[in-house]
């Protein structure tokens, strides 16, 4: 199983031409797999969105703050241990109970941001009918960098031209030698015996 939770979707004509889109958060492992199986449900993935955050600096933050919360804690634990009257039973306990509150908050925050950084917002936008998406060409098209193609296009065929012709103007004596040369032994004539 591919794990993971929805986060929201969303669909949009369900009887005709059906279009939506889907928000998951799934673990970084399973997203490619995830992505494959979604993309074969609809003709056309219009539009994907994949995200991760790094918490890391969140992270280190709310455990420097959680480290001397603990240590508090633990002093005042020790204090109720030796407290004898019941206002300074009553007083330690209601200090415990104060930061025993930011200590599990802390925590919760932790326990959510190793969570959120675990897994990977996906969002994508679905359509089953191609044709009613508008019209979205895959190359843009450029006049000037066609213009800059057909120039670039004659000036390398006008260089093959001159090229061709150098070469032409090089051996046409050779070639015309030679057909003198062929048409003198052919039109020669033969002596009779």
């Amino acid at each position: 199983m591919l794990e993971g939770f929805m986060v929201s979707t969303n669909l949009e004509n369900p009887d005709q031409n059906a279009t939506g889109n889907l928000t998951l958060r799934v673990p970084s492992k399973s997203r490619e797999t995830l992505i494959q199986k979604i993309r074969s449900y609809g003709i056309k993935v219009t539009n994907e969105n994949i995200s991760g955050t790094d918490v890391t600096d969140q992270f280190i933050d709310n455990d420097a703050r959680l480290a001397p919360l603990l240590k508090s804690k633990e002093k005042l634990e020790q204090l109720l241990d030796k407290a004898i009257s019941v206002t300074d039973i009553l007083s330690v306990q209601r200090e415990l109970s104060n930061l025993q509150l930011q200590i599990d908050s802390l925590k919760g925050q932790q326990n959510y941001l190793k969570n959120s950084s675990e897994l990977s917002k996906i969002t994508v936008y679905l359509s089953t009918d191609e044709f009613s998406l508008p019209y979205a060409p895959t190359t843009s098209w450029r006049p000037e960098v066609i213009f800059k193609q057909a120039v670039r296009s004659v000036v390398e065929n006008l260089r093959s031209a001159g090229t061709w012709a150098i070469w032409l103007a090089v051996y046409s004596p050779l070639v015309l030698l030679a057909i003198f040369i062929y048409k003198k032994l052919v039109q020669k004539p033969i002596s009779k015996l």
